[in-house]
């Protein structure tokens, strides 16, 4: 009877952990095992990209590429785990709740933005975490174009100054103006808790933030807090209160739900421990991946973010690694010791940033050709070609 590794997740951890798995079990001519994908799309969803316009085109089709290489998908969203009789318990597509049982579990769920308790989030707030919400505000932004010309209607509020908050502001002003017209009077602005424009990506990249705040017109609320959402703005924590109809939420993400069912130590964000071979830590047959692992990039404590620059290599080493259990070959050890950022900043370009301290290297135009290559090809999925993606899913192909 064929051993069956089981992938919860076709996001970039999850689907290059199928890439991976099957590329080893083909090295060694190895057919007695069954690798599946269960998701709810067989589909590659673009989310780095979600706070860009036109986010109902940003998700890649991979049901041909798991055809190509013999990767088995089910429809379906997990909902449990029994760690104990090694089964997973799923709703499928026609809303059935169906069970799948595995030899080998690798959970590639990722991560959500994390709920707030912050009055009217949930009713007024809008995100771009998912596809669904970033279809969700661009629906909202075009109709503004119906309202009546008001202070409130032409203002962007973004709660958060981190990396999504930061490209969902410098990018909003191009986008109000394609929907509100070149002389309607804008207002973007980002609250945020720090002390200066930036400041949680660190001094040197804060300079390019700054400028480009400046240039695009985004302007920055500092040490202080959105308290209250309501239909027609904000309350901060320092009394204040912006007017404003689009209030966008990206204070930050939590990994999935379902790392709560696997026994182990979790971190802060809820990522599950795992060894350098992206093991759980004190369970023999599941393995995690992308943004459910916290998992360590060197040995001076660095650890991977929740980003798809990690999920993709972390995918690569999870796939190998839970084939190569199987198959009783060595395992390879995930490392990634370097790592950049390219943050993009609307109409000035972007910044690229290498090390964990943002050195930057590019900046506006360079910077932005950088980032359209990553956006538009880098990330994507490789071609439905077995030779191809199979090429694609080394875990120790070089890191540019």
């Amino acid at each position: 009877m064929k051993q069956h590794i089981l992938v919860i997740g076709a996001g970039f951890g999850g689907m290059w952990t199928a890439l991976s798995a099957t590329r080893l079990f083909d090295i060694h001519a190895h057919n007695d095992v069954e690798v599946t994908v269960l998701a709810p799309q067989a589909e590659l969803r673009v989310r780095p990209r979600f706070y860009e316009p036109n986010a109902h085109q940003l998700a890649a089709p991979i049901g041909e590429l798991f055809d190509a290489v013999g990767v088995k998908f089910i429809k379906g969203a997990a909902e449990s785990i029994d760690v104990e009789q090694k089964r997973v318990g799923y709703v499928d597509a026609s809303g059935s709740r169906q069970v799948c049982s595995y030899d080998k579990l690798v959970l590639a769920t990722g991560s959500r933005l994390a709920q707030s308790s912050t009055p009217g989030v949930t009713e007024h707030a809008f995100d771009v975490d998912q596809i669904e919400q970033a279809v969700r505000l661009e629906n909202h932004l075009n109709a503004l174009a119906n309202l009546p010309h008001s202070k409130a209607r032409n203002t962007v509020v973004v709660a958060g100054g981190g990396f999504t908050g930061i490209e969902t502001a410098t990018e909003m002003p191009a986008r109000l103006r394609a929907i509100l017209g070149d002389e309607a009077d804008i207002e973007v602005i980002i609250v945020d808790r720090g002390e200066k424009i930036g400041g949680s990506m660190g001094p040197e990249i804060a300079r390019s933030i700054e400028e480009a705040s400046l240039e695009t017109g985004v302007k920055w609320h500092l040490r202080a807090s959105v308290v209250a959402i309501d239909a027609s703005g904000v309350n901060l924590s320092d009394g204040q209160r912006i007017d404003a109809s689009t209030v966008i939420w990206t204070t930050g993400v939590r990994a999935s739900s379902l790392t709560e069912q696997i026994p182990g130590e979790r971190d802060h964000l809820g990522r599950l421990h795992v060894d350098s071979h992206l093991k759980v830590i004190g369970q023999d047959d599941i393995f995690a991946t992308g943004d459910v692992a916290y998992a360590a990039t060197d040995d001076i404590g660095n650890y991977a973010l929740m980003t798809c620059q990690h999920a993709i290599v972390l995918g690569r080493h999870a796939g190998n690694n839970v084939a190569a259990q199987i198959l009783g070959v060595d395992p390879t050890p995930y490392r990634q010791p370097k790592y950049v950022t390219c943050l993009d900043l609307g109409a000035w370009g972007a910044v690229y940033t290498e090390g964990w301290d943002r050195q930057v290297k590019l900046v506006r135009q360079e910077g932005k050709a950088l980032k359209t290559q990553i956006n538009t090809q880098w990330i994507y999925p490789p071609a439905a070609n077995r030779e191809t993606a199979w090429a694609a899913a080394d875990p120790l192909i070089p890191i540019a």
